[in-house]
């Protein structure tokens, strides 16, 4: 079922394009198609082209890598501090990765030539993007670090803070199995790293449905991943670019 669209739903939801000066938004605004995403719509293919780039406002999108075996893990997502489809103006217009929708909502979509011509312009938008996808970079290198050196519980504290704070509310719709997708682990792992959240009064947990009751306390179980990619994304986008982070 597609998400209700908000209230006033405006391009400035995104943190992004709400950095940018009022001129380039104005020659923006009106190329901006305001889009539903639905859960699981794949907004771009591994190795596919990439036509449009995606400012997501409501909507939380995960990229991740699928390997020959089928086996998949999540490197990456972004929600309203972002854009997807950063190979595009990086010089790719392809990549590896795939980009689908975890939690449903909405979004602007815009044509990659139009983006192109405003990152062309060597101006604020160039600037903004650039460090928008060195943030991304430390945000990817941090998850490949975390899953490979802290414990299950550890990664599903930072991968629950880094969601929610993407998100309005302190409750996710989310199941165990999706949840042990985006890890790339058995979802037995994140029935018992769950678990033993709920016993220490952390989080509730009833199918597909995680609500966090002590965000502090979640944050004293993580490992330092979830604060270092936080601390990044400020201090690459504090200047005018007020983030979800």
């Amino acid at each position: 079922m597609a998400a209700t669209p908000p209230a006033h739903q405006t391009p400035k939801q995104n943190h992004l394009l709400d950095a940018l000066p009022a001129e380039i938004i104005e020659r923006l605004i009106p190329n901006l198609d305001l889009i539903s995403m639905p859960l699981g719509d794949v907004l771009y293919e591994s190795g596919g082209q990439l036509h449009y780039v995606y400012f997501p406002t409501t909507a939380i999108v995960s990229l991740h890598y699928i390997m020959e075996n089928g086996a998949s893990a999540e490197v990456a997502g972004v929600g309203n501090e972002g854009i997807v489809g950063v190979s595009l103006f990086m010089g790719g217009n392809s990549t590896p990765s795939l980009a689908t929708v975890l939690t449903a909502g909405y979004g602007y979509r815009l044509k990659g030539r139009l983006l192109m011509e405003e990152f062309n312009r060597a101006g604020p938008m160039m600037r903004l993007l650039l460090r928008y996808t060195q943030a991304l970079m430390t945000q990817m290198s941090q998850t490949a670090v975390c899953n490979r050196h802290h414990s299950l519980e550890q990664q599903l504290c930072r991968w629950l803070l880094l969601t929610l704070d993407r998100l309005p509310s302190s409750e996710l719709t989310m199941t165990q199995e999706l949840i042990a997708g985006m890890l790339g682990v058995r979802r037995e792992g994140i029935t018992e790293a769950a678990g033993n959240l709920q016993r220490a009064g952390l989080i509730s947990y009833r199918r597909g449905h995680i609500t966090v009751i002590d965000r502090v306390g979640l944050e004293s179980r993580t490992c330092e991943c979830y604060s270092v990619v936080k601390k990044e994304f400020k201090r690459l986008l504090c200047d005018g670019a007020a983030t979800a982070f």
